[in-house]
């Protein structure tokens, strides 16, 4: 199973360069990961990725554990013209109560358990035979005397061994027929004559030759058998084709369903086995209440975040290996020892770089260049408080790798990943946004990067619109929009709270909407640290 690696919701160049860089350093380690995504990359980081062509990483929207994430039962398949003496014997010698029916393109039709057949003994027809020849000689262990153009037959079971002459002129038996009955000329070659379905000679090794040319000109078929007729009268029925007793259309889960939502709707269901099909159809095994008790579990790395309000729906289903970030400890709990590496840099792509170097791994051009881009976003070309020696370090050792003009790729990159044009006031809001709990108290935090502040200010009821939507919706005690100018090496604050003066407590800006705080511009170590302790000291 594949460790999935990704960073934190509404992914920013950090995030998704850090996930890509991990990915590709544990594969070359020997481990067995995918790069994935809680959202759709911005702009920016769009840039980045086409400009070092890489690839985008799957975007997903949870880790819950899926069908496809346990384990379960995979039992051999059966057509639907298998016998149903065959179907039993295979459950029998694998101790299984069920069985998948099959076409010829895997695609499931039905199912057939033991409780199927049983039933089909007690209150089947157990005069009806819908079999092949193959499924007749194979049960009753018998030979073929001719075998007519068609391998199929349907027909109705006649036993009359013990058939006096008589028989002759009567209408026991018609074209219809088939006939089980012991070595008695006067009989089969009266069943001949009928132009019957089929004779099942019982007692015998061979079919005797006296009867060969007749039953070849009326292109009758012959089986005999050792077994005796009290034998063969009850195996008969069992060669019928399986399809006659199977259930058609069961209850059917699909391999990407959620083990919730399975659970669920066993509940309401009598069965003891559930087949599992892919979108195709294709029949991949059986689930069953026990494979639910103790399922398997995701196996994933999370970065730059480690917290479950930014990080994917059902972590709490999943098995976390490994945590690399920058920011403040969260709340995310395992219930053993992982690998958790946090430090205090600019951004954890300096952190993925370190790692390179302790494993002496050869760092490739385009991963030397999506680590530079995610610093760069995270620092703000080492401009950002939060920058570290460590980011200096490595953002001058990748461009040895890359050889870049880095003041002009940085601002190719900001332009491009503050560009506002053609996007809505919630799809702005979103792009970086996160939720915080400080001192027990929710707190939504979106942060915009851009050069065209002026757009901004345009549309700022518009945004305050939405901001008070979003506080309302999520119940925030408080909920800010910081719009960041990297030009100006500070931020405008837009917010809505339950407390009218933590804004101004905090950076001393009086009350006005979209104020300006100086040298405010990193989220994580100049905005929550001061609401944190303003709201501690509020309370």
């Amino acid at each position: 199973m594949k460790t999935l690696v990704f960073g934190h919701r509404n992914p920013d160049t950090d995030s998704i360069a850090s996930t890509l860089a991990i990915s590709y350093l544990k594969n070359k380690l020997g481990y067995n990961t995918k790069p994935c995504a809680l959202g759709k990359p911005n702009k920016e980081t769009k840039f980045a990725l086409d400009f070092f062509e890489l690839e985008r990483p799957e975007i997903i929207d949870n880790v819950k554990i899926q069908i496809n994430d346990i384990s379960y039962d995979k039992p051999p398949k059966i057509r639907p013209k298998t016998s149903i003496r065959a179907a039993f014997k295979i459950m029998e010698e694998n101790n299984l109560k069920a069985l998948p029916i099959v076409d010829e393109n895997k695609e499931l039709v039905g199912i057939v358990t033991m409780k199927d057949i049983a039933m089909s003994f007690i209150k089947g027809d157990i005069y009806s035979l819908e079999t092949s020849l193959v499924n007749i000689i194979q049960d009753l262990e018998g030979i073929l005397l001719k075998e007519n153009e068609k391998s199929e037959l349907e027909g109705k079971i006649a036993v009359i061994a013990f058939q006096s002459g008589a028989i002759k002129g009567s209408d026991i038996i018609d074209e219809n027929s088939v006939i089980i009955v012991g070595n008695r000329s006067n009989i089969i070659n009266h069943a001949i004559e009928k132009k019957v379905k089929l004779i099942v000679v019982t007692g015998e090794r061979l079919v005797p030759e006296k009867y060969y040319e007749n039953a070849a000109k009326h292109g009758v078929n012959i089986v005999a058998t050792e077994k005796d007729t009290y034998t063969v009268s009850k195996l008969i029925h069992q060669t019928n084709f399986v399809s006659s007793i199977m259930t058609e259309n069961p209850t059917r889960f699909y391999d990407t369903e959620y083990l919730e939502d399975v659970a669920e709707e066993m509940r309401y269901k009598i069965h003891s086995n559930y087949p599992i099909v892919n979108m195709r159809n294709k029949f991949l095994g059986f689930i069953a209440r026990k494979h639910i008790l103790n399922p398997g579990r995701k196996n994933v790395i999370i970065v730059d975040h480690n917290e479950y309000s930014q990080s994917a729906d059902g972590l709490c289903e999943a098995n976390i290996t490994e945590i690399v970030d920058h920011h403040k400890i969260g709340d995310i709990a395992t219930s053993k020892p992982i690998n958790f590496r946090n430090m205090t840099v600019g951004s954890t792509c300096t952190i993925v770089y370190q790692m390179y170097k302790e494993n002496n791994m050869e760092i490739p051009y385009e991963i030397a260049g999506i680590l530079l881009s995610g610093i760069i976003s995270d620092t703000l070309l080492l401009k950002s408080p939060t920058t570290a020696e460590l980011d200096s370090i490595a953002v001058s050792e990748l461009n040895k790798i890359l050889k870049l003009d880095l003041k002009a790729y940085s601002m190719k990159m900001f332009k491009m990943g503050t560009s506002l044009e053609g996007q809505s006031i919630n799809e702005i809001f979103y792009k970086d946004f996160k939720e915080f709990v400080l001192e027990d108290e929710k707190v939504g935090i979106s942060q915009i990067f851009t050069l065209d502040i002026e757009d901004i200010i345009n549309r700022k009821d518009e945004f305050l619109e939405n901001i008070n939507r979003v506080f309302k919706k999520q119940e925030h005690y408080l909920t800010l929009m910081l719009v960041t100018d990297i030009m100006k090496n500070g931020s405008y604050l837009f917010y809505k709270s339950q407390n009218l003066n933590i804004i101004d407590s905090a950076f001393k800006i009086g009350k006005t909407q979209g104020a300006f705080a100086e040298t405010v511009v990193s989220r994580k170590q100049q905005v929550v640290p001061k609401l944190m302790q303003e709201i501690k000291n509020l309370k």
